[in-house]
């Protein structure tokens, strides 16, 4: 199916999607128990998701020449977040620039500022502060 063509800033670039195409799960399709074809390239669904995440637009406002339906780009966003499909590749995009600033793959620290946090009422003003 040939899709129309659009360009928008928040486009998936061929740099970012090598790195994305791999976090995605795998099609149903492509599995053993089997599933049909999906019907929409995945880099236009992601890109789709992009959109509505960087415009802050309502799914609904999905401009027309995605040549997707938002509910099917909104069904991939469901399915990939309660998944924790987003939140992984979250992680991993976070791992990836922490590693190339030469730093701990995982944050491993807290900063905990004693003027923000209140005593308990259960410790004496002398153990305070």
């Amino acid at each position: 199916m040939l899709l129309p063509r659009y360009r928008y800033p928040s486009d998936t670039s061929d740099v970012e999607w090598a790195l994305l195409k791999a976090l995605l799960p795998t099609p149903a399709c492509q599995k053993p128990k089997g599933g049909a074809p999906e019907k929409w390239p995945r880099r236009r669904v992601v890109d789709a998701i992009r959109y509505i995440t960087d415009n802050g637009a309502k799914w609904r406002a999905l401009p027309a020449d995605f040549g997707i339906p938002w509910r099917t780009v909104f069904g991939y966003f469901a399915r990939w977040a309660k998944a924790d499909v987003l939140k992984r590749i979250l992680d991993q995009l976070r791992r990836r620039l922490r590693l190339r600033r030469r730093r701990c793959a995982w944050p491993v620290r807290v900063i905990v500022d004693s003027q923000s946090v209140k005593g308990a009422e259960t410790v004496s003003n002398a153990t305070r502060g």
